[in-house]
């Protein structure tokens, strides 16, 4: 896509996730790990971790957690995951203890003041497939969820590359125009960005990309809105898993309307 427009969050912006960044994961490796360290074991996921965020009101952490915890928390009678989830909210609280902090989930919440909100979700290491991540979901008594952020991650970074940045920029485009007109309208980051890679990923692209109008990709995607509108059906990129877009479809077709006038 054509540049024009700057989405990017400002500098000092993220400073501030950074640092909060460190802390929380120096918080929760001092409880898990037993050592301290403000790096290891943590990784940016969600629409920050994918390149495409444009605020700072949801940041996602992907918190390694070691195995022998699992094994503890899943020798518990009745719903380890919620338990683990108090222990990592607890972890953090000693670290933010005027924060508004809960465990709601599958994540841990921390709502800090000036409106940026971090969800941390604990997660162990699968053995095989060896990219995938096992993490707690509380709901319904309790249960073990797999999920593959890394490789969606990665998969976004390839594309954004093919396409010199268009990717992105159009993920990024698609969130201003909701956030600036179509507030009441639910569309989530994921099906923004699953839906977007699928668009595109089915074209062939010449290196270094192409040059399109907002209005040509919009006209683009609106084609392609139209077949995963019938069928409901999307799958993240990457990591292959179903998309619940039942919510998001609506406020989707929405903003692509409105891009392509």
């Amino acid at each position: 896509m054509r540049k024009g427009y700057d989405y990017s969050i400002n500098a000092k912006a993220r400073e501030t996730i950074t640092m909060r960044y460190k802390r929380i994961t120096e918080a929760v490796n001092r409880r898990f790990w037993n050592y301290v360290n403000d790096a290891a074991h943590s990784l940016y996921v969600g629409s920050y971790g994918r390149g495409a965020a444009i605020n700072t009101s949801d940041i996602d952490i992907l918190m390694l957690l070691p195995d022998a915890a699992r094994k503890r928390f899943d020798a518990y009678a009745q719903n380890g995951q919620s338990a683990i989830l108090q222990v990592v909210k607890d972890s953090i609280r000693e670290t933010y203890a005027t924060s508004n902090i809960r465990a709601d989930g599958q994540v841990v919440k921390i709502i800090f003041t000036d409106g940026t909100k971090f969800e941390v979700v604990p997660s162990f290491k699968n053995r095989w497939p060896a990219r995938d991540f096992t993490y707690p979901d509380a709901n319904m008594g309790g249960r073990w969820l797999s999920t593959n952020l890394k490789a969606e991650q990665d998969a976004m970074d390839s594309k954004n590359k093919e396409t010199n940045g268009s990717l992105k920029n159009l993920c990024k485009r698609i969130r201003y125009i909701r956030d600036a007109y179509y507030k009441s309208y639910h569309l989530s980051g994921i099906v923004i960005d699953s839906f977007v890679y699928d668009a595109i990923g089915r074209s062939q692209w010449p290196d270094g990309g192409i040059e399109l109008t907002e209005r040509q990709y919009a006209r683009m995607l609106l084609s392609r809105f139209s077949m995963v509108s019938a069928c409901g059906r999307l799958n993240a990129t990457g990591s292959r898993q179903e998309v619940d877009t039942r919510s998001s479809l609506d406020g989707l077709g929405k903003v692509l309307t409105c891009m392509a006038k």
